[in-house]
């Protein structure tokens, strides 16, 4: 058997058997936790109820005497009827003792009172109490629990004058003879459940096995310099979902860095070269043009002619100079991006702003949001739209309307930028070299507009990408983080 798939059936097996003792312990722990709950509700209900028949035989010896204002000696004159009455409505046996524990008066007949006398402990105890003593014995006779209780009887002048014993007997068993009713309930439906587990758990087990294993055959198969890197297609929303996402993300951060590499060798190669170019163009810049001025100034104004002559040539050959200047200062700044200053703003109101020099143009603005935020630097933002603007522009067709569609929409933490024009287009075999240095399909320019676009789009981590049809226009899209 091979390694992965010993492991698979290892990892299948502790899947199942998690389950299995998952279904086991909900069986127990369910049998366990129904009987306590009706063992405590059995003695709750006990207690309410000896609660209640106390206070209401305690009532109704207190109300006998209350019409008088009797002593002990008299509770039996008093009470000698009334007692087994009161025993009756109570359906409750009612033994009455002195304040010195000695038997006086019950409803039972006294010789079948066990107990004539009150040990002296039990008195200790009332009056520390100081009005109840509950005493709690097992009979087992009666197989049951035995609560004596122990209650101060007063007069209606609230003086002690005697101690009343209730007996209450409590069979602890009867909550046994409940739980084991339910208990067959209870054992068939968690078997049922046991089953359904076993069977869930295989199934859940299979399927994330062999999807583990499937993921863990196309990992293993990665090369950074495989093109035909596929990313998994999984639609389940699970933990497993997570693993894919990170795998295929990783996939196209290699697809990414792959182009990365490339652009970065073009643009090393071009960084030198514009540097070469502004270092030697940059020199002789100066002393030409103050040369050329110094001649103007000294020459001969007498002469009628020479005049106008040596004005119109200093002024072609400072208008030159001016052009090699820009051109050198274009590709310095190429070499170099400016120091970045993010601020946030909002991204309707600067796009707005920027798009008011193009007074001209059929320009059209649309956000998915009244006020998106994101924190950028305004002359990177600002350069970004109106070069892609003033490509779009410029590449109009002729004998059409040109329309420029600029949209922006956040999603999430992204913000993204569309500029789409109905334009010429852009051939297929030049899509690729579209944002290369010095490559342009105009007649006019350095070529290094889109280049610029890119590297300040990548230097806060976005991408931008075009998508373009002959003769139907181009769409450029930027994605970067809004970095709030």
């Amino acid at each position: 058997m091979p390694l992965s798939e010993y492991k698979g059936y290892r990892l299948r097996n502790r899947v199942f058997i998690g389950f299995l003792a998952i279904c086991l312990l909900s069986v127990v722990t369910s049998a366990v936790l129904s009987f306590v709950i009706l063992r405590d509700n059995a003695k709750k209900q006990s207690m309410t109820d000896m609660q209640n028949k106390s206070e209401a035989l305690m009532s109704s010896l207190d109300y006998a005497l209350s019409h008088t204002q009797v002593q002990t000696k008299e509770i039996p004159e008093v009470l000698d009827n009334k007692i087994y009455e009161i025993a009756d409505i109570n359906k409750h046996d009612i033994v009455i003792y002195d304040l010195q524990g000695n038997y006086l008066l019950s409803n039972k007949d006294p010789n079948l009172v066990a107990q004539k006398k009150i040990p002296e402990s039990v008195i200790k105890a009332i009056k520390k109490n100081g009005k109840r003593y509950d005493d709690k014995s097992y009979d087992n006779k009666l197989n049951a629990t035995v609560i004596s209780s122990y209650m101060v009887l007063k007069n209606n002048m609230l003086d002690d004058i005697a101690y009343v014993y209730f007996p209450y007997y409590h069979n602890e068993s009867a909550y046994m003879d409940v739980f084991k009713h339910y208990f067959a309930y209870i054992i068939g439906v968690n078997l049922l459940i046991v089953l359904f587990g076993i069977w869930l758990s295989w199934i859940i087990s299979n399927n994330l096995t062999d999807a583990i294993t499937r993921f863990t055959s196309m990992i293993s198969k990665i090369n950074l310099f495989d093109k035909d890197l596929r990313p998994i297609k999984y639609y389940k929303n699970d933990e497993l979902n997570a693993l894919v996402k990170s795998y295929n993300k990783m996939i196209s951060e290699i697809a990414d860095q792959r182009e990365r590499l490339s652009y970065i060798e073009k643009q090393s190669a071009w960084q030198e070269m514009a540097k070469q170019v502004a270092h030697e163009v940059k020199n002789p810049l100066t002393p030409m043009k103050l040369m050329m001025q110094n001649f103007e100034r000294k020459f001969d104004p007498n002469d009628p002619n020479i005049g106008a002559k040596v004005k119109g040539l200093s002024e072609v050959i400072i208008g030159q100079i001016d052009v090699i200047s820009r051109v050198a200062n274009a590709f310095s700044e190429f070499a170099q991006l400016p120091e970045r200053h993010d601020e946030e703003i909002t991204l309707n109101k600067e796009v707005r702003n920027v798009l008011n020099i193009f007074s001209d143009e059929n320009i059209f603005v649309h956000a998915n949001h009244d006020d998106i935020r994101m924190k950028i630097d305004r002359s990177y933002l600002t350069r970004i739209i109106t070069n892609l603007v003033t490509n779009a522009s410029q590449a109009r067709a002729e004998g059409r309307k040109s329309v420029i569609n600029v949209d922006l929409e956040k999603i999430e933490k992204r913000i993204r930028i569309t500029v789409e024009d109905n334009g010429i287009g852009i051939p297929a075999d030049q899509l690729d070299k579209i944002f290369d240095p010095n490559f342009t399909s105009k007649n006019s320019g350095m070529g290094i507009g889109l280049t610029m676009v890119k590297r300040m789009v990548e230097d806060y981590n976005g991408t931008i990408t075009v998508l373009s049809t002959l003769d139907k226009g181009a769409i450029f899209t930027i994605s970067m983080p809004s970095n709030l």
